[in-house]
């Protein structure tokens, strides 16, 4: 009998639970658990696919130990924890539905999230409630013990998978073998000794291809498996049914003595196959790691210098014992001590969790949180780990919605390919069986034929076009400078058909613009106060009056300190009640006179004067628009008044739309209006502001300066110097869709001229097996060459 839990054969004494028979009492007892947190759904998701849970738990002992258990947690923020484990037992869909589950079998659980390719599970959970340890038992007990070792944790993740090595050596020891055995009949001779042992050098051939067949080829199975079970045609369906059309007639031609098979081609086939996988899988490693080095996201963050002076760096020149400011809004970039400052600290990007954290002088922050009241300083204690923030910037929690309404164009190819090839392979055998019937041909033409149609028609070229072609084009990007999350939004790019552009910050630059000072002459007292506070902000404008006050006594932290999206800030200082922004904000009655862009402020309710801006275009931003203007509708929502429209008017092509007065909300909704139009819409913003119209459109670019901007609502950060060649990246895009379509031709072309000479049973599937796995190398040269070429076009 079999258990209802995971499945094994067993011949003990059964238990049971509702009519449900069990191995042992560890699969009842998870059985148990899942039924009394109403999951016991995880059963109708899959059969039998839990594992037998395990026996003894001691060898987690050593999570009692508390320096063993920091170095394994990602974050650590008091009671909230982060750990990210090794789950071997992940397998199906059910594995993923109980692991993300995680929080109704636990209140110390928030929340869990699985990679199904790694085998892995971030996990968020209050130490309060459920320490480590707990946590790794919970898993052990529902069969999904982690694997942790504390030699190779780290490194473990970043290996590539070693299975594809001991895959292919089986292969290759059985291809070579068996060829060698293979030899005497492949000669036809009749020396006595080689007709006395043919018998049994076939049965070595059968035992030999055995390991290949259930080991080396399994995972092609398992895919096949998977895909028939979801009623969804992957491309490995017609490649399994190839080997296993093979295997069944060589094992019936050795079991009759009819013939010695076709093991040679066999195991052939397999090694070829695996050596075209593990050339796929080295290459576009090395591709994904090449991005990952080289994009590095273009934040700056501010340093201060040993004489108090600050600096604008790059992330990934911080070391470790830098004091960085860090401002308003602005993301924490390295694991830090708070030295001066209060800081409110929102981990929602790392933990999702969006209430802020209080922290105070001396306490630990960490890389990912983003301080939201005033500024403050912190000292540097690692530098900064990019695969990290990586991590962060690609979660699916962060673009979910996105992608999930989103099919790519090999998502919707290769279903229409598979069933393509699959009719006309069983077309082919069908037609070959009746030539066969009336003695028109050999009878083992027709299996021939089958197998010779599925291995030469194999879509392994189809599989690795889209990868190639966009992990090439995201590395030129980033080379580029325009930093992309993921390949996905390239193939958005190609479909965009209208570009928003924000004004302030965006198509204007905030380094030379000229500015003025209108109102009451300030004592250098109020300067003072008023550079005190704008050194908290990340905003352009607040970032352009800081550096015009020539005043330099910043040395101490404002007593408080809000900042209003679209409004202004209101701040406290030396008991001084101060508001800097819009003129409402201030409370100073618009002068519908004066519509240039100004920022007002007040002491004490009092209204104090104004600094006006004259702002300075981004060199070429003209020619921009005119390049961009015959292919996408182009529009401007800016926060600021109308003062600018008789310049924008100009700049901009006739046909263009420009909005003033525009409120983060109203450029969110704006997008979703043209969205519901049907139009596919990319913005352009500073990353401030903009995060929910960044979010809410289909492509959202932040523009980066000298100030850091990153932000997890956008999917591409972009140098403020590359704006310029926006046309050229949307180009780029373009093009990479039609090197993806022209590797699908090429791979069609390939196969129809193949599948013709198998069809009419001119192609063996040794030979097959042989021009299969060179398709793919062929594609492979043929989408990077392009994606190169294409690319020096960009200047």
């Amino acid at each position: 009998m079999n258990c209802y839990h995971c499945g094994n054969e067993f011949d003990n004494e059964p238990l049971s639970a509702d009519d449900k028979i069990f191995c042992c009492l560890g699969c009842k007892t998870v059985y148990e658990i899942l039924s009394e947190n109403n999951l016991s759904s995880y059963y109708d998701i899959e059969q039998t696919p839990g594992a037998r849970p395990e026996e003894s738990l001691e060898k987690y002992s050593f999570l009692d130990n508390q320096k063993i258990v920091e170095k394994l947690l990602e974050f650590n923020d008091g009671s909230v924890q982060i750990v990210n484990l090794y789950i071997p037992h992940i397998h199906c869909s059910s594995c993923i539905w109980v692991l993300e589950n995680l929080d109704r079998l636990h209140l110390g659980v928030g929340g869990s999230v699985v990679n199904f390719p790694q085998k892995t599970v971030r996990i968020t959970f209050n130490s309060e409630k459920i320490s480590l340890k707990e946590l790794v038992l919970l898993l052990a007990h529902i069969g999904y013990s982690p694997y942790i070792s504390l030699e190779d944790y780290q490194t473990k993740k970043n290996n590539p998978n070693r299975q594809i090595y001991y895959k292919l050596g089986v292969a290759a020891f059985a291809f070579g073998n068996v060829m060698l055995l293979s030899f005497p009949e492949y000669f036809e001779t009749d020396e006595f000794w080689i007709e006395q042992y043919k018998p049994f050098f076939r049965w070595i051939m059968l035992l030999l291809s055995l390991p290949v067949m259930f080991y080396s080829a399994s995972d092609y199975f398992i895919s096949a498996y998977k895909g028939i079970r979801s009623r969804i045609l992957n491309i490995d369906i017609p490649l399994a049914l190839g080997i296993l059309a093979m295997f069944v007639r060589s094992c019936y031609d050795i079991f009759t003595d009819s013939g010695q098979g076709f093991f040679d081609s066999l195991n052939s086939l397999v090694f070829l196959l695996l050596i075209g996988k593990f050339f796929q899988q080295r290459t576009y490693s090395f591709l994904s790691f090449e991005r990952d080095y080289k994009s590095y996201f273009p934040i700056g963050i501010t340093k201060i210098l040993p004489d108090g002076t600050e600096e604008s760096v790059q992330v990934y020149d911080i070391k470790q014992g830098d004091r960085l400011l860090i401002r308003n809004q602005e993301l924490i970039p390295v694991d830090a001590i708070l030295i001066r400052g209060e800081a409110n600290i929102d981990y929602s990007f790392v933990t999702g969790e969006s209430n802020p954290v209080q922290k105070v002088s001396g306490d630990k922050l960490f890389a990912g949180g983003k301080q939201t009241q005033g500024a403050i300083e912190i000292e540097v204690l690692k530098e900064i780990s990019q695969s990290y923030l990586t991590q962060l910037w690609s979660n699916e929690i962060f673009n979910k919605d996105k992608d999930d309404k989103f099919k790519t164009l090999t998502d919707k190819v290769s279903k229409y390919f598979t069933i393509i090839i699959l009719g006309i392979s069983f077309t082919s055998l069908f037609v070959w069986i009746y030539l066969a019937y009336k003695n028109l041909a050999e009878p083992v033409m027709p299996l021939n034929v089958f197998t010779a149609v599925l291995i030469i028609a194999c879509p392994c070229a189809l599989a690795i076009s889209a990868p190639f072609t966009l992990g090439n084009m995201l590395r030129i990007f980033g080379q580029r400078k325009l930093y992309l999350k993921n390949s996905k939004v390239i193939e958005k790019m190609a479909k965009i058909d209208t570009i928003i552009f924000d004004k302030t910050g965006t198509i204007t630059t905030a380094n030379k613009s000229d500015l003025t000072y209108s109102g009451t002459e300030l004592t250098t007292e109020e300067q003072i106060i008023i550079k005190k506070i704008l050194r908290n902000s990340n905003h352009p404008l607040s970032r352009q009056i800081y550096d015009h006050l020539v005043v330099s006594d910043t040395s101490t932290f404002i007593g408080s300190f809000t900042e209003i999206a679209g409004k202004g800030i209101e701040a406290n200082v030396n008991n001084i009640s101060v508001k800097i922004g819009s003129a409402g904000f201030v409370g100073k009655q618009t002068d519908k006179d004066n519509l240039k862009t100004s920022v007002h402020f007040s002491l004490n309710g009092i209204y104090k004067g104004c600094f006006i801006f004259s702002n300075s275009y981004r060199k070429g931003i003209s020619d921009l628009f005119n390049s961009l203007s015959n292919r996408y509708k182009l529009v401007i929502l800016s926060g600021d008044n109308e003062s600018e429209r008789d310049t924008l008017e100009n700049l901009l092509p006739p046909d263009s739309t420009i909005l003033f007065n525009q409120k983060p909300d109203d450029k969110l909704n704006y997008i979703e209006l043209l969205q519901k139009e049907g139009r596919k819409v990319m913005m352009i913003g500073d990353g401030l502001n903009d995060a929910g119209a960044l979010k809410q459109s289909d492509v959202g670019i932040a523009l980066s300066e000298n100030v850091n901007v990153f932000s997890p609502a956008c999917d591409g950060i972009m140098d403020s110097t590359k704006i310029s060649d926006l046309k050229a990246f949307l180009k780029l895009s373009k093009k990479s869709i039609q090197i993806i379509k022209g590797s699908f031709l090429l791979s069609f072309i390939y196969n129809v001229i193949g599948v013709s000479f198998a069809v009419l049973g001119h192609l063996s599937p040794l030979v097959a097996a042989i021009l299969m796995p060179l398709s793919s190398i062929t594609i492979v040269l043929f989408t990077t060459l392009n994606t190169n070429v294409a690319a020096r076009k960009l200047k």
